[in-house]
This record gives C-alpha cells, structure tokens and sequence, in this order.
C-alpha cells in the first residue's frame, strides 16, 4: 500500500476517475439547498438527490468529487481512534450510465492497482447484500468481484442493516457492495465477517446501486435510471493506507495537533485523559471551522445548524480547561486548519477573520455561562436532602449550562453529594432518543421528496426573491438560506428592519400576478460566465461548476438553481405570506405557502 497525503489522495481519487470519462465537480456547502431533510450535508450523494431522481446534471452522467460532510449523531463517540464529526467524502456518480459491472471494475483497479492505492488482493474482502423481500440476492455483484480477483470466501454476503445504503426513511436507495481491508488478525469465530465489531475488517469504500425508491408508507419502486453513488471516507482511507492506528495521526491534524501541544505543555498520546481531550477539541475545532466558513455562514445559535455548532465549540472549550488551554487559543488552532486547507477550500481563507471572530465571542459567552451554571449548582445544593444529587438535575446541568458529568459530580462530591449517575445516564438516554426521532422527522420533503408541491414552492422562492428587491428598492437584497417543506416555504434574505404590512402586501401582490400571468418556466444549462453575463441571481462560490442551471421567469427572475420547479407559474394558483420575522444580524424571514383555489 502507499503511504500518501491527504493531498496526494484527493488528486488521485479524482484523477482516476477523470480518466473514466468522470467530471469534476465542485464541494457542495455543509448547508444542504433547498432541503429540510437534514441539518448538514451527510454524504456526497445529498446535493446530487435531484439528480439521482432523474433531472439532468449540467456536467452530464459521470461524476466525481469530494464533498465536506459532517455527522452530528456522534458528537458523543468522538474521542475514539476513528469517530469525526466533519469529514472528506471522496465521491463517484453514474446518472443512469454505468451500472454494478463497471463500477467493480472501478473500484478493484483503483484499490489494487499500483499506479493507484497499490493495496494486495490478499489483504480485501467484500460484501454484497443477501436479498429480502424487498429486492433480490446480489449476485450479479459477487460475481463481479470474483471475475475481477477477490477469491469466493472473501464475498460476504449480508442483511439489509449492513448492506443496503439510504439516507433518512425516504429517497433513492438500494444494495450496496463494501469494501474492507483484512488487518490480519484472528477471527473471532467461525462466523467472523465484515459484519463484526471485533476489528478484523475495516472498511474502506462502499458502492451503492441505487435503484429503487423507498416511499414513505415503507414500500419500494424502481427508479426510472439506475444510479451508481459511492464514498470512500479520505481521513480513514489515509490512516489505512499509512498504516496509523486512529484518524487523529494523519497529516490533516497534525499542525492543529502541534499547537495543541504548545499551548498546552502537554504531548498527544501521554495519558488515556489527555489523548481524549486533544481529539475531541482537534474534531469539534476543525468542524467549527468549516461551518463558519461555509459559503452559507453558519453562527452559533440556539436552533438548528448553529446549535450544532455552539454545542461543538462548548464542548471543545470544555476539554480543553482540563489540558490547560487558555482562553482564546480555539481560533489559534482553528488558523493551523486554514492554513493546511488553503489550497482546496478557499472559502476558509476567504472568511478567516469571521471565523476567528465567531470563535473568540463563543469561547467568552461560554466562560459566563460556566459562571452562571455554577450559581445553579450552588442554589440546587441548598435545597437538597440526604446524600444523592439527582440525576435529572444533572442532566440540566449539562444541557443547559454546558457543565459535563464530571465535573457536576466531582462538584457534588466535595459538597457530600454522590450524583445519581442511573437517573443521569436515564434522562440524557430520553433526550438522545427524542432528539433522534427528530431527526428522523427531518428527511422529509425537500429534494429528497420532489413532489409537486415542493415544485411549486421552489419556484415561488424565485419569484419572492424577485419581488422583494423591487419592492425594497433594493438590489442587495440577497438570498441567505431557503427551506422548504411540502406544508411551505422557508426564506431567509438580507435585509436590517422588519417589513411593513404595506410592503408584505405588495410582494404578495407581485408574486401573484406573475402566477395569474400563467408564464412558463424556462431552463437552459450555460457556462457560469454567461448565466453572470445574463444577470442571473446567484451567489457565485465554488458550489457551482462550470456549466449551471438557470431558470427564467420572463420579467420576474432569472435564477441559477438545482432544485426542481413548476412547468409554469399558473401551477402556484396562489401565494400567501403567513409571517415576517428575524432570522438573525441583518437577516430577515419570510414563511409562505400555496393555496389552490
């Protein structure tokens, strides 16, 4: 196997692919578009759902990229060898193109191959799902495998927990293949598969065939194209390629990890304590960095993406007073990020004093609430019986003040208390799983759900764009965020008062006479720099690759946008805002909806 950078990786990866006829295409935002079904882009197949529905990519039906990620439903279980919260996908896709034959193909090459990752067949092992009730046994992948050299007792075949890739309850899903590297050791048993947690396997790729749509009701149908969606983690992929046992001792932490330990005085990997520590603030750090310097510009807040990102700085904050990391030192460490990212992510040197600042003002709003959690702690004291701190109001503790077990319980311990840790592990269980049922909730409507009721709000987006920068009189009046469901629209635009009902009415009044003028919706795919030339609103970042969608309303807008539309604007019959309100500093929000007549 080759020892390669994170650099070195990304320009292979995306190399190889290029070479198969694949085009590259730019990191979607963190921010999915358009898409309530999840708070951050969790996979590189997120901003490509409409796509994988059918609508036709600019760029045409062979994709590559990597795509920034992050995964929040592991805060807790990073501080291990392999859990990130942010994350590089590196990414392939066949729009209807290619299917299982050649995707195998792909992969074997680029693993084994040593013009490539140069990893020895005798080192893989695969697997290929098992079949159900749902969709057939994969064969047809196996067999593949076993032609391109992956000998038979190393196919697995698994059920649809292990081997059957979707994204939320709904959506483009279907069997996947995995790849794993085989570490040598023994097997646990004789039924010792890629589907235990001893450590034998570890995963390294995973293809997934999407061919079948999941409905809501749980019933599946085929897909008009058959797709091909894969991701290979890069962090991971580097750490087996370089044959370090964790993520963390890969060369993308390694400058954050340094100044770690010169602020500190203290060295990664010198206690189990420690090790823990500088892992989680060189995660949760990195994360935060590229959410505030996201095209979208995520800030700490109490709601949504930025209560992530809050909760992540917190943490970091947390762990670091118990290495001795001063005040103000998470934007030193978040500046060794900028600097090792500079040449892939400009958008992280583009906002480096927003990050800088963002973090400052957090770590200071975090130190007085560690003030004022301790006043809580003090006035529970006073009121308790007996010997026992309960474990519910340790749990508030902790939600509500940021303050960790450890230190309500060391703080009860020196007042006589012994915490309830039962009653803590009880209450924090109840908030995990009402927390996930949300979630859950979340991946509904949105791209991943195109119906003709998000349609329509799609293009109602369009027009209240338009209608608010004439009303206003304002030509910087900008878009900064857009969520729609299939009960209404979300928009967030860029404005410093509260609108009048006057001017509320007269938006309305302009959207609905572009709807009673039933005009039709145009699209047409063009070079960036013509859809500029032409005035087409968007904000021009690096999410867009050369060639972009641009939608007409004739006299209303004209717009550079992925998600799926009305044929017409007499589809809408009829638009009504329900609320005005502040979303945040110099941003302002509308919710709107469809009535059909």
């Amino acid at each position: 196997m080759k020892n390669l950078t994170s650099q070195d990786l990304r320009q292979l990866f995306l190399k190889f692919f290029e070479e198969k006829g694949h085009k590259i295409i730019p990191s979607a935002s963190l921010v999915p578009e358009n898409d309530p079904s999840v708070l951050f882009t969790t996979a590189g197949m997120h901003p490509l759902v409409p796509y994988l529905l059918g609508e036709k990519h600019p760029a045409g039906t062979r994709l590559t990229d990597v795509q920034k990620c992050v995964r929040t439903g592991d805060i807790d279980e990073v501080g291990d060898a392999s859990h990130c919260t942010f994350f590089e996908m590196l990414g392939n896709w066949s729009l209807g193109d290619y299917f299982k034959e050649e995707m195998i193909a792909f992969s074997f090459e680029f693993l084994t191959s040593e013009k490539y990752l140069g990893i020895p067949v005798e080192k893989l092992a695969v697997s290929v799902f098992e079949g159900d009730n749902d969709a057939p046994r994969d064969e047809l992948s196996a067999s593949c495998w076993q032609k391109a050299g992956i000998p038979k007792d190393r196919i697995f075949y698994l059920p649809k927990k292990n081997n059957w890739w979707i994204a939320g309850n709904t959506g483009p899903c279907g069997p996947d293949t995995e790849m794993f590297i085989d570490r040598g050791t023994p097997k646990c048993s004789e039924n010792c598969s890629p589907a235990c947690d001893c450590g034998k396997y570890l995963e390294i790729w995973n293809d997934v065939f999407m061919e079948y749509e999941r409905h809501a009701d749980g019933t599946y149908t085929k897909l008009k194209q058959k797709n091909v969606d894969t991701g290979m983690g890069l962090e991971r992929t580097l750490s087996i390629l370089n044959g370090v046992p964790t993520v963390y001792d890969t060369d993308v932490f390694e400058g954050a990890k340094q100044e770690i330990e010169r602020l500190t005085g203290k060295k990664y990997g010198e206690s189990e304590d420690v090790t823990k520590a500088f892992r989680i603030i060189l995660d949760h750090v990195r994360t935060a960095t590229f959410m505030l310097g996201d095209p979208k510009g995520v800030k700490p807040s109490n709601v949504d993406q930025g209560y992530v990102l809050r909760r992540l700085i917190r943490r970091a904050v947390r762990y670091g007073k118990q290495i001795g990391l001063e005040s103000g030192s998470l934007s030193l460490i978040a500046t060794k990020y900028i600097e090792k990212y500079q040449d892939v992510y400009s958008e992280l040197v583009e906002n480096k004093q927003v990050i800088i600042d963002e973090l400052n003002k957090e770590e200071e709003k975090f130190s007085k609430t560690l003030v004022d959690g301790l006043k809580e702690f003090n006035k529970v004291i006073t009121y308790l019986k007996g010997d026992v701190f309960p474990g519910k109001t340790a749990f508030r503790l902790f939600d509500t003040f940021g303050f960790p077990i450890e230190i309500t319980t060391e703080l009860a311990l020196e007042k006589g208390f012994v915490v309830d840790k039962q009653g803590y592990d009880d209450a924090y269980k109840a908030h995990q799983e009402k927390s996930h049922a949300g979630s859950e909730q979340k991946f509904k409507g949105g791209l991943a759900e195109s119906n003709e009721t998000t349609q329509r709000l799609h293009t109602a987006t369009h027009l209240l764009n338009s209608a608010l920068k004439i009303v206003l009189n304002n030509p910087n009046v900008n878009q900064r965020g857009s969520n729609i469901t299939v009960e209404r629209l979300r928009f967030d635009f860029s404005f410093d008062r509260k609108l009048t009902p006057e001017e509320l009415k007269q938006v309305e009044d302009l959207v609905n006479e572009a709807i009673s003028k039933n005009i039709e919706v145009k699209m047409e795919e063009m070079p960036i720099e013509q859809a500029k030339a032409q005035g087409a609103v968007g904000v021009f970042d690096n999410k867009y690759g050369s060639v972009v969608k641009v939608y007409t309303i004739e006299g209303y807008s004209k717009e550079i946008c992925g998600g799926p539309h009305a044929k017409t604007t007499g589809e809408l019959k009829q638009f009504k805002i329900v609320k005005e309100e502040a979303s945040s500093a110099g941003v302002r929000r509308i919710k709107a909806i469809i009535i059909d007549k």
